[in-house]
């Protein structure tokens, strides 16, 4: 009597599940990173969802239907900079299914799988676009995507499902589709110049700064002979730094912490990545036995501190999950072996120890105007903070509390207004000999170039000669006009064309 249990059971689940819906999931965001040969967009959902993913052809397209799920954001400037992805639409089908249509650049082969929640990140839908190549679909291709403007009543996905479906029974049948009328029409639609994409704005987003005002609650850091603590000063001038950038067109600053709390190191520079930082600056005050040092002194991460953290991020499983790559571009370690993953992470380190370096040296030139330093260029050392292989950072040793002279200055508000000063002029000039390409610094310094009309941003994949063969001039008048010594182009970089 098995048989008729079975059948109870079903019954009793499917009544459940009318009586209780399930709750509709939200999507929060949407993450594209691109490469020579591929592409990782990541969804952020807070539920798991199911998921359906095709292509379609003649424009190139992506489509992702999320069943149940309504958008939580705006993802039109999703795409803004990606070199595979030119736009982001979105809509609802169905009553409550969100449908997202990613127009390409290429045609693309994508596999998909899901991320259950892993520390500050929730559910993910991952999707990997293999590049298939650069030109357009074959005319077969085109005709079948061309019937989707009509057939669906409305919904030009949803067409061009129905145009597939139709043009298999036609062959079957030996008929040709195109000599259905709407089909005719639907050709002639897909085809005409109103239906391309307008090219994007320039995103002209704000550099992000995490500033970490060190210690805080239980942790009181060092106190001075005057009893003035360490905790209490470095606050007060990560506020005022704060207020520098946040008044500074193109810059947004966050504090790890804006009151007397503890903070675990590690945590600091998580706090940096949720915020997806592109600088990241831990505020100190140096403390010795005696009392006669005194002066500021700026650390970088050294390279033994780099390589350290490289072998500790590829030892521990949780990391999986991680992501590096920065603000403009995160890398995910997810499908890489051992020793790709640790080049990569190499590669990022030090690429960020070296920003680091850079710009902790502009730092010192501003402090140096006015206040002692304890060393004059940057030091490094494996200090916990710094070490976030995707963002460059520095941790600034204000000056001694444990000087008398120094814990008197470090305690007035002109000195700490000038210290922060000094910090946040380093930094920014930094930027701006090397803003990141979406940012708004970046767009600035191109419009004082000339606009823009007879320059290139260089895009991930590009290689000089191609970019000389795209624009009609020679390789060699290309390097000329850019006083380039070799064929070695970087993402961003701005060429003008000859």
């Amino acid at each position: 009597m098995k048989f008729p249990v079975l059948l109870w059971l079903f019954g009793l689940v499917a009544l459940l599940s009318v009586a209780m819906p399930a709750q509709s999931a939200e999507l929060s965001g949407l993450r594209i990173w691109s490469a020579e040969d591929n592409t990782r967009l990541v969804f952020d959902l807070d539920a798991s969802v199911h998921s359906n993913v095709f292509t379609l052809d003649n424009p190139s397209r992506l489509v992702v239907d999320l069943d149940d799920t309504h958008l939580k954001t705006n993802l039109s400037h999703a795409a803004d900079g990606d070199s595979t992805v030119k736009a982001v639409r979105s809509g609802i089908r169905q009553g409550n299914d969100l449908r997202i249509v990613l127009d390409l650049a290429r045609p693309v082969t994508p596999s998909d799988f899901t991320l259950p929640p892993s520390g500050d990140s929730g559910h993910r839908l991952v999707i990997d676009l293999k590049h298939t190549g650069g030109g357009r679909s074959s005319g077969a291709a085109k005709d079948k995507s061309s019937t989707a403007a009509k057939d669906g009543g409305g919904d030009p996905i949803e067409a061009m499902i129905q145009a597939q479906e139709k043009e298999a029974r036609a062959k079957l049948a030996g008929s040709n589709p195109k000599d259905d009328p709407k089909v005719r029409e639907a050709i002639e639609q897909e085809t005409t110049p109103a239906s391309r994409q307008l090219a994007k704005a320039h995103p002209k987003r704000d550099i992000i700064v995490v500033i970490d005002p060190g210690h805080g609650g239980k942790d009181p850091g060092a106190t001075g002979p005057g009893r003035t603590r360490e905790k209490d000063v470095v606050l007060q001038i990560g506020k005022r730094l704060k207020a520098k950038f946040d008044a500074a067109p193109g810059f947004k600053a966050y504090l790890t912490r804006s009151d007397d709390r503890f903070i675990p190191l590690r945590e600091r520079t998580r706090i940096a990545r949720r915020h997806h930082a592109d600088f990241f600056v831990s505020i100190h005050a140096d403390a010795v036995r005696s009392g006669s040092p005194r002066g500021t002194s700026v650390y970088a991460l050294s390279q033994h501190g780099a390589t350290s953290e490289t072998a500790r991020w590829l030892a521990q499983s949780e990391n999986n999950a991680d992501l590096i790559g920065g603000v403009d571009g995160d890398l995910s370690l997810d499908d890489k072996d051992e020793m790709l993953r640790g080049v990569l992470l190499d590669l990022s380190m030090t690429a960020t120890v070296n920003d680091s370096l850079s710009a902790g040296s502009d730092v010192l030139g501003y402090v140096s105007r006015f206040n002692t330093l304890h060393r004059s260029k940057v030091e490094q050392a494996g200090f916990v903070v710094l070490k976030s292989p995707d963002i460059p950072s520095l941790l600034v040793e204000t000056g001694f509390i444990s000087n008398p002279t120094e814990e008197r200055l470090l305690k007035t508000a002109s000195h700490q207004e000038k210290l922060a000063n000094a910090v946040y002029q380093g930094i920014r000039q930094h930027f701006l000999q090397s803003p990141p390409p979406t940012s708004l610094l970046a767009w600035q310094r191109d419009q004082a170039r000339g606009g823009g009309a007879d320059e290139y941003r260089v895009r991930s994949g590009d290689t000089l000669s191609v970019i000389a063969l795209n624009n009609g001039v020679s390789l060699s008048a290309l390097r000329k006009a850019n006083n380039l010594d070799s064929d070695v182009v970087r993402v961003g970089q701005v060429l003008v064309i000859p």
